[in-house]
């Protein structure tokens, strides 16, 4: 948006450069702000697509938090980073907003290398309160520096993760000032019931009371009326106590962390006054805020599921505008029907995904098969260990879970499948470079960190007639397999009946004896592309092998090539340490070849935000890449051949 444009729209909001400014201005001057925040959001996002219902919901609270908090000294983390564009917009960068999520522009997601108001990496989900009370541990142990607030934001969703769990475990027993804000913004976590409970809530809240009940604490202490373990009792008792007045519990009870709300997170001013009176309170402390996800644009309140991350839309109708029409489908979709499908004729298979049912197509399944689809929540260790037990007596577990996410499950699969070789199927969805989602989203590392493990058979189709193949060949499969496929859609429909695949096997795609290329997975069309430029342009012949499953590795491919003796190309969309070019490298040199291999796939560092195609360009292995790695190694060929005089 134009800067002029800016200041006529949003008159306060254009004059917010940091939190600095923000806290200048009266409170009741806040909710002003809090509408061109919602304003500017929704007209930045309509065209310029990321996610909108989160963050949408999250505007009174991020106000409230820079306002009241002195950051960037005081430190914010946000748990995954969805609910956070109002905080990029209060923290310098409203005037970059419109290059969120797009090569070489703003990160979709809290970065530290971004701004020093970001203060941890915000991608998974429940890391926040982990994190946030290393800082503030770290805090009180530092003499050097005055000691500093830390808050760790989490939804209802996030909170729900063992790692969450497991921190608020850890801050139960510490000292340190740490606020958790618990963005309640979808779970109904507990009821509130009457006046009563409201009027409780608020009384907790206030300085006097806390002061009140801070004195009578040290008082206790003091004459060694109570320890630490008697502190923990009192605790309980107090939080049963307000249970009991309020004929209400909530999954905080019998915590040793101090709990205050329900209260309602868009009213700011209550917002505010709470956090002013809890802020210095020593301790950690949990503060519970109801909010709506949407919030400010109405058909994103009705229906947050799909406003989630909507892509483009009209402001005007809240029409989502849709580019898919005629077009081949996703290969999520496919993944879906098929399951479906397979699960007709086979009632042994039930599908586990954790908190992605519609971004896997999972929910085609619920659909067709409720009893037999398990979301588990955003809990992917606990999703492959369930899977590991249902396998044990007897299911056919697919389990879908993004590439990245299943990053978090690996001791799980090591320890609770392919110990036993359970046949659990891993459908690894958004494998390889996804695009705007960036760093913490990219599923690259998953043919490295699966192919370290004994007995795990690895897959990728090329496209979606062999995803379609490789999930029928899963079913009847004796022990663990994964297939990873792609973020988006296919370049082709599917032509094929389903057919089982022979594991271990690849196929040759194009034969030639000057260069040999392997691939694994739909990167093979822009093998295929750079292949009919290499023969026209260079007058060569170039093998082309679609390796299909990188574990077990198609032995008599890679003797063939031995015996060609020409040089070799690996192309995955993946990290190239590890994955195929890896395994390639290792049967070469096992069966004593001196071949020239060149890998390409994602370098060794983590790739920012931008589409897969500028991702694929940046990385080397688009069809601009390959065909110059081809010319490359033919002219290598050629000159070593040269004799010399």
């Amino acid at each position: 948006m134009e800067n002029e444009t800016v200041k006529a729209d949003y008159p306060l909001l254009s004059g917010i450069d940091s939190p600095a400014d923000l806290r200048r201005l009266p409170v009741d001057e806040l909710p002003k702000v809090c509408a061109e925040l919602r304003s500017f959001l929704i007209n930045s996002l309509a065209s310029h697509p990321g996610h909108f219902a989160s963050s949408m919901g999250a505007v009174e609270l991020t106000v409230a938090l820079h306002y009241v908090f002195n950051t960037p000294y005081d430190r914010i983390v946000w748990d995954v980073g969805h609910q956070a564009y109002g905080h990029k917009l209060l923290t310098g960068r409203r005037d970059r907003f419109e290059t969120n999520r797009t090569l070489g522009g703003l990160s979709g997601f809290p970065n530290p290398k971004e701004s020093e108001y970001d203060t941890f990496t915000a991608g998974h989900a429940s890391n926040s309160i982990s994190a946030a009370l290393g800082m503030a541990v770290a805090s009180s142990l530092r003499k050097d520096v005055p000691p500093r607030h830390v808050v760790a934001v989490i939804g209802d969703a996030s909170i729900s993760g063992g790692l969450a769990f497991e921190g608020l475990n850890n801050a139960a027993n510490s000292n340190s000032n740490l606020l958790i804000i618990l963005n309640d913004n979808d779970m109904s976590i507990d009821r509130p019931v009457g006046s009563l409970n409201t009027y409780l809530a608020h009384l907790t809240a206030s300085k006097a009371y806390n002061n009140l009940r801070y004195r009578f604490s040290r008082f206790l202490r003091r004459h060694k009326l109570v320890t630490d373990s008697g502190k923990g009792m009192i605790m309980r008792f107090n939080n049963s106590l307000k249970s009991l007045l309020t004929k209400q519990q909530n999954i905080f009870e019998g915590l040793n962390i101090r709990y205050f709300g329900p209260f309602d997170g868009h009213d700011l001013q209550t917002v505010v006054s709470v956090l002013e009176d809890i802020k210095d309170l020593p301790g950690p402390r949990i503060l519970h805020l109801r909010t709506i996800k949407g919030k400010g644009y109405e058909p994103a309140e009705k229906d947050p599921s799909t406003w989630h991350a909507p892509g483009r839309f009209d402001v005007g109708t809240g029409e989502i505008l849709k580019d898919g029409a005629g077009r081949p489908p996703k290969y999520q979709q496919v993944f879906g029907d098929t399951l479906v499908e397979l699960a007709r004729s086979n009632d042994r298979i039930v599908g586990v995904t954790a908190a992605m049912l519609s971004g896997t197509s999972m929910n085609r399944l619920q659909q067709a098969f409720p009893e037999r689809t398990f979301d588990v929540g955003i809990s992917e260790g606990h999703a492959v260990t369930f899977a590991g037990g249902l396998a044990k007596e007897g299911m056919k577990p697919y389990v879908a879970i993004y590439s990245s996410f299943m990053q978090r499950a690996f001791d799980h699969i090591i320890h609770d499948v392919a110990i036993e070789g359970l046949p659990v199927v891993f459908c690894l969805d958004r494998a390889g470079l996804v695009g705007e989602d960036g760093a913490t989203h990219h599923g690259v590392f998953d043919l490295s960190y699966l192919r370290a493990i004994p007995g795990m058979t690895i897959a990728s189709p090329r496209n979606l007639d062999y995803l379609r193949h490789l999930m029928l060949t899963a079913q009847d499969f004796d022990g663990p397999i994964a297939i990873r496929y792609p973020r988006g859609r296919a370049e082709e429909s599917v032509k094929e009946p389903m057919r089982t695949l022979p594991i271990g096997k690849g196929e040759k795609l194009r034969d030639g004896n000057d260069i040999a290329v392997l691939s694994t997975g739909p990167i093979a069309s822009e093998v295929t592309e750079a292949i009919k430029r290499a023969e026209k342009g260079l007058d060569i012949r170039v093998a082309h092998y679609d390796m299909i499953f990188v574990k077990p590795l198609d032995a008599e491919i890679v003797s063939e090539i031995a015996e060609k003796g020409c040089p070799v190309i690996t192309v995955e969309d993946g990290i190239s340490e590890g994955g195929l070019g890896s395994a390639v490298t290792e049967m070469l040199s096992d069966l004593g070849s001196a071949q020239h291999i060149r890998r390409l796939g994602v370098p060794d560092r983590f790739i920012a935000q931008g589409t897969p195609a500028q991702l694929h360009h940046l990385c080397g292995f688009d069809a601009d890449g390959i065909f110059q790695a081809i010319k490359e190694s033919y002219i290598k060929t050629q000159t070593d051949s040269t004799p010399t005089e």
